[in-house]
């Protein structure tokens, strides 16, 4: 699988997550599909895991892995978009507030919560993006959804910032807890800086500048990850030829020692071969996804 893996980049302020998708797509050369795992709003910066190749088909298996982020939050100033890329909406006086009662307007914010999206966000309302309706001047009222938040914690910054540390599952916007904790303060609030800092596997701490990538392309090779890089948890089968012919083929095969329902498999050379799904009644494991040049 040359050429294919998973890039595990350091988007910059100020680019879109499709900007940098096209930039990869520039070194990688043509012919490589090029992807990416979670979008990132333009201002904000961190991990941006950029699928190459076969890997491309593995993205979805991103979407539900946690995430996490660091915050600024600002109180005291509402934005149109909840976050610092927004016109102000309204500006309040921020009262003395204790740590105990910072800490109790973050506890409705963990766990299993109903959230609102910002309308400022890509989702879609009958067919158009909430943003393109947003910018026309149109609101809607937009129903809250279920979200989890593993993780919240807190400090302040200075002056009326507080840093929050976030880890969350899929669909929880940032944004949207900075507004719903300045209201729950009663002052307002907006997100003036966010950094991803993981995606699953995909560690800010190992992250590969985009610049640096576009000034020497060189780096290419040596910073690619596997493809399963993005089902690394899952356990996994390494097949000898025949087992490999069967699943070529879209036969299942007997694996006993494998646990669970879902694995991936491996050829003889180490490469990854395909996503396996156990069937039910004993016929053993069945491919669900064959990758081969």
């Amino acid at each position: 699988m040359a050429n294919s893996g998973f890039l595990n980049i350091n988007k910059p302020a100020g680019l879109t997550s499709h900007d940098v998708v096209a930039r990869v797509r520039r070194v990688a050369g043509r012919g490589v599909k090029v992807g990416h795992a979670g979008t990132l709003d333009p201002a904000a910066t961190g991990v941006l895991p950029v699928a190459l190749g076969h890997a491309t088909r593995l993205i979805e298996h991103l979407t539900d892995a946690r995430k996490g982020y660091r915050g600024l939050v600002r109180l005291g100033v509402r934005t149109t978009t909840d976050d610092a890329e927004g016109e102000p909406l309204a500006t309040s006086a921020v009262p003395p507030l204790d740590d105990a009662q910072l800490e109790a307007a973050m506890l409705p914010l963990r766990g299993e919560i109903m959230q609102v999206p910002p309308m400022y966000s890509a989702l879609h309302h009958q067919g158009q993006r909430l943003y393109e309706l947003a910018r026309a001047g149109q609101t809607v009222e937009l129903a809250p959804r279920p979200v989890t938040v593993y993780r919240l914690t807190w400090a302040r910054a200075g002056g009326d910032d507080l840093l929050l540390t976030v880890e969350c599952g899929k669909g929880t916007y940032i944004r949207a807890l900075a507004r719903d904790l300045g209201a729950a303060l009663g002052c307002g609030a907006h997100l003036a800086a966010l950094e991803r800092t993981f995606v699953g596997p995909f560690r800010s701490e190992d992250a590969l500048a985009l610049d640096a990538l576009l000034a020497d392309p060189g780096l290419l090779a040596g910073a690619l990850l596997p493809p399963e890089t993005a089902v690394a948890h899952w356990p996994a089968a390494h097949l000898d030829a025949e087992a490999v012919r069967r699943i070529l083929n879209g036969m299942p095969v007997q694996l006993p020692e494998l646990a669970g329902d879902r694995a991936r498999a491996h050829g003889p050379t180490g490469a990854l071969l395909a996503l396996l799904r156990r069937e039910g009644d004993g016929a053993g494991w069945r491919p669900e996804k064959v990758f081969r040049d």
